[in-house]
């Protein structure tokens, strides 16, 4: 009753935030009758001066101010170039009143400018890059993660205000399509004019002034229109081994051209391979675009991953290259063509030794995993675009190939395993949009075609190893085979048409994806098991006719976006061992509504609810026992009706964002709503889980608050953020055939604060603390926390020379025991200022932390682990800026 009661004043907070605020329209005009553009309006507290609200005369001179205020009489002002300023006094209520302004003629004998930090004009708001420096930062991506109401999580990824950027842009440009990381790790900050974020973004020009979005971008505007830059990166150093690191990544930024080179190499723990990870994915309407992932069904045991920087654990050994190339082959410049390639190929080595307690009695394990990873890949994208107000068009063509190996040596309790699995992956993808203006309306045809292939083999010896097999086998190696095949499309057509501030946008569409999957145990032994039951052959096949329409309502301070799509679901399975097949058919009616709403200048409020349906995939069909890892045989039951689950989805957002007083904040709430049609039942043995579906109806919900808050205080050259959550959700889950409501309480808090108050100082300093509590699981309750600081002190005692401490502190603990993990770097670095040149020594984990200790909990088990880290290290480096 308290969730819906919640949720209840929550929605109900919505309408009263829109209506409670009043609106100043009117036209800026000289005496002469002449329209002013550009002036300055601004609402003010008549008591302390406060400004409330401000806007800006367009190129007809009106202009349009909304704010909320409780006082009952405010000040009105309104400021341009050259021209006399008026004031006066208003009610708290709506007007419209014209200005006519009496010319200024102002001499000006010396003009000293101070450079505002952050400008709002729009829906553009632009930061000063060099004001939330200091004298270490080299990069963007230095920078970036210091501004007021942007955020960059640790593979890289942009927020603003909570939410994943769509687009990333460098000049206006979108070179990367995506994969913005190599830029964003490797462009000198000093070669940026400002960072500028689109809020309310829609890429597809043709589509701004009809079709939302509730996703804003990021443009990086250069300080040349015409750049040479990039930065690089050699150096070497000693541990245990020989060290090594590489960075060249020369850019050009142009009017026509833009290209950027990568090669990166290294051994110090840095996975630069990551680069190419699709970051943002764009529009909709821009085409269908996902990131290449190989079905990863078989896998070794691999060692735990601790929650640390990877500088701390990770023992590698990668060589990465990606060339980036984006011209205009034509004069007027719509058309552009892209070409995107990288390879990398990578080495890693992992060691973990875990004390894991199963929630079943007398089923605790100790496992050790020392594992090589080889990991080859390579990505090639050729990209058609046109882009312009009058039509639009992408072709997206990518082809991509992995060669993977995992390598492990274990120790189970008292045995040992040699365990090895091969994993090549081919993948062929196409994607084509069109939009072309017909009749006064958008004809917008898209295509989407998706080709691939993923072999496994997975080995293990001895087979004593593997408890549930090992007297099935007739050899001394468990074998086991794994091939599926996917092909999959897309196409749809919609017609879109404007009234007034509507646009309407009627579509058909039809989707259709087949899997053939088999796999197969080698040398069962035919006299103690039937092969059939350790074999698959499986093809399943979806298909979706879909039709709907979309609307889209843009005017003032509303955005709304509704979505009414009706799906034909019909799917299909086959089961060629078994000899059986089954067919399952149902339409579903999955709308989705989005409502946003500005006012106050400030402010801006949204509301999102959806209902999706999902439905079982080859993933839960297969009824013969497959080993998907030494302690994972699994199968499901063949008389299982086929999976299906409802997700009901409500989401609540507030946002503030003022640049005068460089205050960012936002907080929501997100709740979700899950009817399933059948559940796990996990039954464990000595550790090795089997896994079937039972068609019992259950249910599973969470609900999330969120709240986050930016502030730069330019007295103090400080920027502040705190981040918090907390989550709570109920699940049914079977654990040994018995229905358990497993209860989930997670809690966590985060802050940050990057200070340059000192000029011979500089601080950056991150704090999180996470709590979860579990309940149901068994008779007790469970619960882990963890703590984690991140410190960084740069001490400038003389011009150019740099002294920096990194402090990197994590604590774990279960209701029993604790554990603090502690690690300390240290480095100098001399700047070559005139030829922005820069060496480094540095003294990595000085005090040659080892090992790493955590303890954690899941709905089947709690452990504690100990994972080998990457020991002291010290190395020298030499980095440059490319001019």
């Amino acid at each position: 009753m308290c969730l819906r009661i919640r949720i209840l004043l929550l929605t109900l907070s919505f309408p009263l935030l829109v209506f409670g605020q009043k609106k100043i329209t009117g036209v800026v005009k000289d005496l002469n009758g002449n329209l002013i553009s550009s002036a300055s309006i601004t609402i003010q507290d008549m008591e302390i001066g406060t400004v409330i609200a401000y806007g800006i005369s367009d190129t007809n001179g009106q202009y349009n101010v909304t704010f909320n205020s409780l006082k009952p009489a405010l000040n009105l002002k309104i400021k341009a170039f050259n021209f006399k300023a008026q004031e006066k006094k208003i009610e708290n209520n709506n007007h419209k009143i014209d200005f006519s302004l009496e010319t200024e003629v102002i001499e000006i004998k010396e003009i000293k400018l101070k450079t505002q930090l952050i400008t709002k004009r729009g829906d553009t708001i632009s930061y000063n890059l060099n004001a939330f420096d200091n004298k270490s930062d080299r990069t963007l991506s230095d920078v970036l993660k210091k501004i007021p109401g942007i955020n960059v999580n640790p593979d890289g990824s942009i927020l603003y205000q909570g939410t994943l950027i769509n687009k990333f842009y460098v000049n206006g440009k979108d070179l990367m399509e995506g994969s913005y990381g190599t830029i964003n790790n490797s462009l000198p900050k000093d070669d940026v004019l400002k960072v500028e974020v689109l809020e309310n973004h829609q890429p597809v020009k043709i589509l701004q002034e009809n079709v939302i979005s509730e996703q804003a971008a990021v443009n990086i505007k250069l300080k040349k229109k015409v750049s040479i830059t990039g930065r690089g990166e050699l150096s070497s150093g000693y541990s245990n081994t020989f060290l090594w690191n590489a960075k060249l990544t020369p850019m050009f930024f142009g009017q026509k051209n833009q290209w950027v080179l990568n090669y990166k190499t290294n051994n110090l723990g840095e996975s630069v391979e990551k680069e190419e990870k699709l970051l943002s994915f764009g529009s909709t309407w821009e085409g269908k675009r996902i990131q290449t992932l190989q079905n990863e069904w078989l896998s070794t045991e691999n060692a735990i991953l601790p929650n640390l920087p990877e500088k701390r654990y990770l023992l590698n050994k990668v060589h990465y290259f990606s060339a980036n190339l984006l011209t205009n082959p034509f004069k007027n410049k719509e058309w552009e063509v892209k070409v995107n390639s990288n390879y990398s190929n990578n080495e890693i080595i992992r060691d973990s030794r875990a004390d894991i307690f199963y929630f079943q009695p007398y089923n605790q394990i100790i496992n050790t995993i020392s594992n090589k990873f080889y990991s080859n890949k390579l990505k090639s994208e050729l990209i058609i675009i046109k882009n312009a107000k009058k039509g639009f068009f992408k072709n997206i063509t990518t082809y991509s190939r992995f060669w993977n190996i995992q390598q492990a040596n274990t120790l189970l309790n008292a045995l040992t395993a040699n365990q090895s699995m091969a994993a090549p992956t081919l993948a062929i993808q196409n994607s084509l949009s069109a939009i072309v203006p017909w009749k006064q309306k958008m004809l917008n045809i898209k295509s989407y075609l998706n080709y691939q292939t993923d072999n496994q083999t997975l080995k293990i010896e001895p087979k004593q190893y593997v408890f549930n097999l090992s007297n099935l086998i007739d050899s001394n190696i468990i074998k086991q085979n794994f091939e599926i095949k996917t092909f999959q499309s897309e196409h749809s057509i919609n017609l879109g048409f404007t009234k007034n501030a509507w646009t309407f946008t009627p579509e058909v569409g039809i989707a259709y994806r087949i899997n053939t999957m088999s796999s197969n145990l080698e040398a069962i032994d035919q006299s103690k098991a039937n092969t059939t039951d350790f074999s698959n052959q499986i093809k399943y096949t979806y298909f979706n006719p879909y039709a709907g329409v979309e609307i889209n309502f843009k005017k003032n301070s509303w955005m709304l976006f509704f979505k009414f799509p009706f799906n034909l679901n019909s799917i299909g399975t086959e089961d060629f061992i078994k000899n059986t097949s089954k067919s399952f058919s149902k339409v579903t009616f999955e709308p989705l509504l989005y409502a946003q709403y500005s006012f106050a200048s400030h402010w801006k409020t949204s509301i999102q609810s959806n209902i999706s349906y999902n439905f079982g995939d080859i993933n839960t069909l297969f009824s013969g026992n497959i080993l998907q890892n030494p302690l994972s045989l699994s199968r499901m039951n063949s008389n299982n009706v086929l999976q299906e689950s409802i997700n009901k989805n409500l989401n609540l957002k507030l946002e503030y964002r003022d640049p005068f007083t460089n205050l960012f904040f936002n907080a929501g709430n997100r709740y979700v709503h899950i009817n399933r049609n059948s559940i796990l039942n996990n039954t464990i043995t000595n550790g090795i889980r089997e896994t079937t579906f039972d068609y019992t109806s259950n249910t599973a919900f969470s609900n999330t608050l969120y709240g986050e808050i930016g502030k730069y205080f330019p007295k103090f050259k400080t920027n502040t953020a705190i981040n918090i959550g907390n989550t709570w959700s109920n699940d049914q889950q079977k654990i040994s055939g018995l229905l358990k409501d497993i209860q989930t309480f997670n809690q966590n808090i985060s802050f940050k604060l990057n200070s340059t108050f000192f000029n011979w100082m500089s601080i950056d300093y991150n704090f999180s603390y996470k709590w979860i509590q579990q309940l149901g699981v068994n008779i007790n309750q469970l619960s882990t926390n963890a703590l984690a600081n991140k410190l960084n002190i740069s001490l400038y005692p003389l011009e150019n020379h740099t002294v920096a401490l990194d402090y990197d502190q994590l604590n774990s603990s279960n209701t029993v025991n604790s554990q603090r993990n502690a690690f300390f770097d240290l480095s100098y670095q001399f700047a070559y200022s005139k030829k922005k040149i820069d060496f480094e020594l540095k003294w990595q984990n000085f005090t040659n932390t080892s090992v790493f200790e955590l303890y954690d909990l899941s709905t089947f088990y709690q452990s504690y682990s100990k994972i080998n880290l990457r020991p002291s290290q010290i190395t020298f480096a030499v980095k440059f800026n490319f001019k």
